[in-house]
């Protein structure tokens, strides 16, 4: 991807260090976008995914990665953030689980459109899905494509003519072919953490909602899981 100069056009990718993230990140790359990396520590109950997302990062060779601290945990809420709340261990049979934290992805995404609003970028990258996720309501297409009319409706890129776009390239994809087309492009899945309370030494529990849906999806796209499990 091009801009008007010839350039490559640049790209801020929010990066978990979770499974989605590293694929987004990937596919980013692979579309020749000059990749710039942003990670979130909102207080989440470990640092593991941080320290995957670093590992990611350097793997896949961003221009730039950013880890902003924003202290979600101040307001509780969500089993992901307070200690207080245990993380469910069954699958969710439906409603909003206790894992969601409230305005994450929306105050992420703003983060990110502040980034690329000062580094002239006019594309973000957010690994989103509404097949295999957990019931999050800010994973849905109707969310993404609201924050992103805001987003051109409130920044002065937007306003002068250029337009942003939200990319969510996995937000129609079953999680097995999500890990078939990371596969496809090289991504290192064993540097990844999606569980939801890995241990100090980046251990998934194996049997939280997010261990069993990766498990599942590897399982179902014939690919070996690298994860490291403690059970």
């Amino acid at each position: 991807m091009t801009n008007s100069t010839g350039a490559r056009a640049k790209a801020v990718v929010l990066l978990s260090g979770g499974l989605d993230s590293a694929t987004t990140l990937a596919i980013a790359k692979d579309r020749q976008f000059d990749c710039s990396a942003l990670s979130i520590n909102y207080g989440q109950r470990h640092e593991s995914e941080l320290n995957a997302a670093r590992n990611v990062a350097n793997a896949i060779s961003v221009a730039d990665h950013k880890i902003i601290s924003v202290d979600l945990s101040t307001f509780g809420g969500s089993a992901l953030t307070d200690p207080s709340i245990a993380v469910p261990t069954g699958k969710n049979n439906g409603g909003i689980p206790i894992t969601y934290v409230p305005a994450r992805n929306t105050i992420m995404l703003s983060l990110a459109l502040a980034w690329a609003e000062t580094i002239g970028c006019r594309d973000i990258f957010i690994g989103i899905n509404a097949v295999d996720y957990s019931g999050y309501p800010d994973c849905r297409p109707e969310y993404i494509q609201a924050f992103e009319k805001m987003a051109n409706l409130a920044t002065k890129t937007a306003i002068e003519g250029n337009k942003l776009t939200i990319h969510t390239p996995l937000i129609d994809l079953p999680k097995k072919d999500i890990i078939k087309t990371g596969a496809a492009l090289g991504v290192d899945y064993s540097l990844t953490i999606s569980c939801y309370q890995a241990d100090e030494a980046g251990r998934a529990c194996g049997v939280c909602d997010s261990c069993r849906i990766r498990r599942e999806g590897f399982a179902a796209a014939g690919i070996a899981d690298m994860t490291r499990y403690k059970t």
